[in-house]
């Protein structure tokens, strides 16, 4: 049975549903953003990965007075001077699809060679209670821009997310594979950590 509740401070279903399977062998009751009565608005507009998650984790930890897990990422594209980055949800305009970031990247790399195409994906993922923050962390996965979009799994940028070991783009890999190797994987391996310490200190039952 799960031990404690840890709200997830985030609306979007794709982004809930990996950090799920991620934590699914963790004794936790996870409840979303859209679970909350009245929770307060959340605007992203750190300027950087760590400090948009450190924003939704202390903002709705202090409205739900619950353990409450942040979550930021994105794609940095080295020769886009590391863009989309933290606009990544949002790179081609505000409620944009993902298909349409996709066409932009597409669009803006359009005749650089594999070897000019490095990317990587970055998550920042806090944790704050009602007292405020208990930690940050963050994971990273390397990869290329493949030419075309490929695959049917994951959100995001995953179909152009292109991994060198497997050649075959997140959109291609198995969620299985994918969940062993990802950024959001690295960075809540890290966080569990820091949930595991709060709990013994706290005596969480």
């Amino acid at each position: 049975m799960p031990i404690f509740d840890l709200i997830i401070a985030t609306k979007n279903k794709k982004k809930l549903k990996e950090i799920k399977e991620i934590l699914k062998d963790f004794r936790v009751r996870i409840i979303s953003l859209s679970d909350l009565h009245n929770a307060p608005r959340i605007v992203e507009n750190g300027s950087t990965f760590k400090a948009n998650a450190i924003k939704k984790a202390v903002k709705i930890a202090h409205f739900s007075g619950k353990l409450t897990l942040g979550e930021d990422s994105g794609l940095c594209i080295d020769a886009l001077g590391n863009k989309p980055g933290i606009y990544s949800s949002r790179f081609s305009g505000k409620n944009k699809s993902d298909r349409q970031n996709n066409l932009k990247v597409m669009r803006l790399m359009e005749g650089l060679p594999l070897s000019k195409r490095k990317a990587h994906y970055t998550c920042a993922v806090a944790l704050a209670s009602k007292e405020g923050l208990i930690g940050v962390v963050e994971g990273q996965c390397f990869g290329l821009i493949d030419f075309q979009m490929k695959g049917r799994h994951g959100f995001g940028y995953d179909p152009l997310f292109l991994i060198p070991k497997y050649g075959k783009t997140f959109g291609q890999l198995s969620e299985r594979i994918k969940h062993k190797m990802s950024h959001r994987y690295k960075a809540l391996l890290k966080a569990r950590r820091i949930i595991e310490k709060y709990i013994e200190k706290n005596k969480v039952s």
